[in-house]
């Protein structure tokens, strides 16, 4: 049974079930005095807890699809979907993460089919949410996406448009589910663009690790995960190459809440001819080691740089400001990084700019982040620009 299967969930449930059972129809009989009763007594209380202990953490990773797989659990990735496997030989086919079968490639469900409220009808009239594997040119890295297209996307008058896009980086350890369920990120597009509030626009949703289970937060981490190649360079050149989008980094922008809004922050920052636009909502504002990333800087003498040109307070005081616009979600209660916001807020100066979105209360979830999406998703339609070239163009 799948590590997310609704089988397996019930199953342990009953599991739970009986053994709370079994505990208080056996415990008169371990009642007495000796080794035996006491060894009774112990056995039944940690087989019952470690029964609810992993029908609750079912439960939980069945709802928010923090490890898809019993190999993202147990950190197995021999041919996993985040790194390029083993090659096919004299050109027959190759495992998923194979460039010459296209840097974007169909895939199976990925959650999308437990996703509720996605946009329903023809393609033409509702929009469409679809799966993929985008693959990296340089990397060799596959990373799952989900990939909304807008209803303009399929109608007739739009078919030689580009579209403008926004990349989307769920937080740590969530991946593309999270986007869709919680955030409700194409669900509230959608509405959006129904409603005339906001440009007809792609959304990209992806996962910000790209070697999980580790946190990769985005670096290219010297002899390790590349990352921020991935992310920044990777990626665009696989959507360029399969989706109607725009050439023009006028027309891209990347949104991300908790880690990955911290990427999205580093990817602008540091990439601004590639993301020009970005929305941060809870994010940190510099990327340190800790137990889930790794040493991400190396061991060399330039990991001191490296880790100073990832502290953006660092890049805002030691560097030109790069010619980007942002768009920082925070809280004044609740939030434990409005301070930190504040501050960066106060360090941006030009050509760099910077808004924000400022709750009275709101914790680090996905209650204060689809709050903040709407007026989030049209800062961002406001700051793109609809791409005036068309497909046949250069």
């Amino acid at each position: 049974m799948g590590l997310t299967s609704r089988t397996l969930l019930y199953t342990m449930v009953v599991v739970a079930v009986v053994c709370v059972g079994l505990t208080v129809w056996q415990w008169p009989r371990f009642a007495r005095r000796g080794p035996r009763a006491v060894c009774g007594r112990l056995g039944m209380l940690v087989a019952t807890q470690l029964a609810i202990v992993a029908a609750l953490g079912l439960a939980v990773n069945t709802n928010f699809q923090f490890y898809a797989s019993w190999k993202e659990l147990l950190g197995l990735y021999d041919d996993a979907p985040a790194a390029a496997g083993k090659w096919g030989d004299a050109g027959l086919a190759g495992p998923a993460g194979d460039p010459s079968k296209g840097l974007v490639q169909a895939s199976g469900p990925d959650g999308l089919d437990k996703v509720h409220g996605l946009p329903a009808g023809p393609p033409q009239t509702a929009g469409k949410v679809e799966t993929v594997r985008i693959v990296g040119k340089r990397t060799r890295v596959v990373n799952p996406a989900y990939v909304y297209l807008p209803p303009q996307y399929f109608q007739p008058q739009y078919a030689r448009q580009r579209f403008p896009v926004v990349v989307a980086l769920s937080g740590y350890p969530g991946g593309t589910f999270l986007l869709g369920q919680h955030l409700r990120l194409p669900q509230t597009a959608a509405g959006l663009i129904r409603d005339g509030k906001m440009q007809p626009t792609v959304i990209v949703m992806l996962r910000p690790t790209i070697a999980p289970p580790r946190d990769t937060q985005c670096v290219d981490v010297p002899g390790g995960p590349q990352a921020e190649t991935f992310f920044a360079r990777d990626v665009p050149d696989a959507l360029k190459s399969h989706y109607r989008v725009g050439r023009d980094p006028g027309g891209w922008g990347v949104l991300g809440y908790s880690s990955g809004g911290s990427c999205a922050l580093q990817l602008a920052m540091r990439h601004p001819r590639t993301y020009p636009s970005a929305v941060a909502l809870s994010p940190d504002y510099k990327v340190a080691n800790d137990a889930t990333t790794g040493n991400l800087f190396g061991d060399g003498k330039d990991r001191i740089r490296r880790r100073q040109e990832h502290d953006l307070m660092w890049r805002l005081r030691e560097l030109p400001a790069p010619q980007v616009n942002v768009l920082v979600g925070t809280s004044r209660s609740g939030e434990k990084n409005y301070p930190a916001a504040q501050a960066f807020l106060g360090a941006v100066k030009a050509p760099m700019r910077a808004d924000s979105i400022v709750l009275d209360h709101g914790s680090h979830n996905f209650a204060t982040w689809r709050r903040e999406l709407p007026a989030a998703l049209q800062w961002m339609g406001k700051s793109l620009t609809f791409p005036e070239d068309v497909v046949g163009t250069s």
